[in-house]
């Protein structure tokens, strides 16, 4: 039976790294909890160029380079948990999306343990843009929000392709709490998050591996 299970989960990671989830836990979660489900799937070159650097500023500035898990986040992280009842996180984005994907919501040992489990495989099966890609068309990015098509449209009604950097920084500056936040009209905390984000922005352009990420449109449009 176990064995059974492994294939199944094998065959499902190796077939979402070309075809979208038809729906994950968390998407179902906000349509039962009357929250909403609002989606729209596009292609990695579908998506700016600002919107992908933001979201890399924002929440893991080591993705071109890690293979799935920061462990100098994640000591930081186990430390200052230890001293401090405010829980600190050091999920990347390669954890965000194998949880976003595949896993519920929550905060309990056996999740962490499946969500490394998914992060090792998506890391060896599928390449850093369509972990990227998939990152960037499941997460909450607002109240029933999902994805950067849906945000774009909703905040500044326009595709995920025009938005501009300070579009992009404000939509990454609410990722870590998407029920709370909103990108348009940006709260105060939005702002000054929003303001960080830009100048991390600039820092990581000059990155070789994060300009390869940031290029992909144009090479596939030449």
């Amino acid at each position: 039976m176990a064995l059974w299970i492994f294939v199944l989960h094998l065959v499902y990671v190796v077939l979402l790294r070309w075809v979208n989830p038809p729906i994950t836990i968390t998407q179902l979660g906000s349509w039962v909890q009357g929250y909403g489900l609002n989606r729209d799937y596009v292609d990695f070159d579908a998506m700016s160029p600002n919107i992908r650097l933001a979201v890399m500023a924002s929440e893991d500035q080591l993705f071109p380079d890690h293979n799935g898990f920061d462990i100098k986040s994640i000591k930081k992280a186990l430390a200052s948990n230890q001293k401090s009842k405010r829980v600190r996180g050091a999920s990347t984005i390669s954890q965000q999306v194998a949880k976003n994907v595949f896993l519920w919501q929550g905060r309990s040992w056996f999740r962490k343990g499946l969500e490394a489990y998914f992060t090792f495989m998506i890391e060896l099966l599928w390449s850093k843009e369509r972990i990227l890609e998939m990152y960037l068309n499941v997460s909450e990015m607002g109240t029933g929000i999902f994805g950067v098509e849906a945000a774009a449209q909703k905040y500044f009604k326009k595709p995920a392709s025009k938005l501009t950097r300070t579009e992009a920084a404000r939509i990454a500056a609410c990722l870590p709490n998407p029920k709370k936040y909103k990108a348009e009209p940006a709260s105060p905390y939005v702002a000054r998050r929003t303001s960080w984000i830009l100048s991390q922005m600039v820092n990581l352009e000059s990155d070789a591996d994060i300009a390869r990420l940031l290029q992909q449109q144009a090479e596939k449009t030449k």
